[in-house]
């Protein structure tokens, strides 16, 4: 005899639910690239140079024209945009499947740590590099105090 706990956790059961995890975890969620928690963080690699950092970021399938850098405040922020082309496309039914998104993406860096007016950027083979240099250390200035 099965006791309501059990008949509780029986109705509850769906035995689709672990497929449905497990294809999520192997597979990813579709179109899981482009929603805001990964598109939008664009992947990113940041090495300190010594008297530098050097930022890479993959950036595939954007134009160099699409790609924004703006400095303001100590901030760097990156925005890229992607057009739709299938569009017009579509219209004459050409597409049997798209599954290519299109957008604006952006992701923000502190950068109080470094000289904005000597930042330079290239794009190359869908790889945005910033070469970053570091502001001077400033040594706070010691100061002797007389006891009055």
């Amino acid at each position: 005899m099965l006791n309501r706990k059990n008949n509780y956790a029986l109705a509850n059961y769906n035995p689709f639910r672990e497929m449905d995890e497990f294809e999520k975890h192997f597979f990813g969620e579709p179109f899981n690239f482009f929603r805001n928690d990964s598109l939008s963080e664009f992947k990113t690699d940041i090495k300190d140079e010594g008297d530098a950092y050097t930022l890479e970021m993959d950036l595939p399938g954007f134009a160099k024209e699409d790609i924004s850098l703006d400095i303001e405040n100590d901030v760097l922020t990156i925005q890229a945009q992607r057009h739709s082309e299938h569009e017009e496309k579509d219209k004459q039914g050409k597409y049997l499947r798209c599954e290519r998104s299109y957008g604006s993406y952006s992701r923000s860096f502190d950068l109080s740590a470094v000289k904005a007016e000597g930042v330079k950027a290239k794009y190359e083979n869908g790889v945005l590099t910033l070469h970053l240099p570091k502001k001077e250390a400033v040594l706070p200035a010691s100061k002797h105090l007389e006891i009055e």
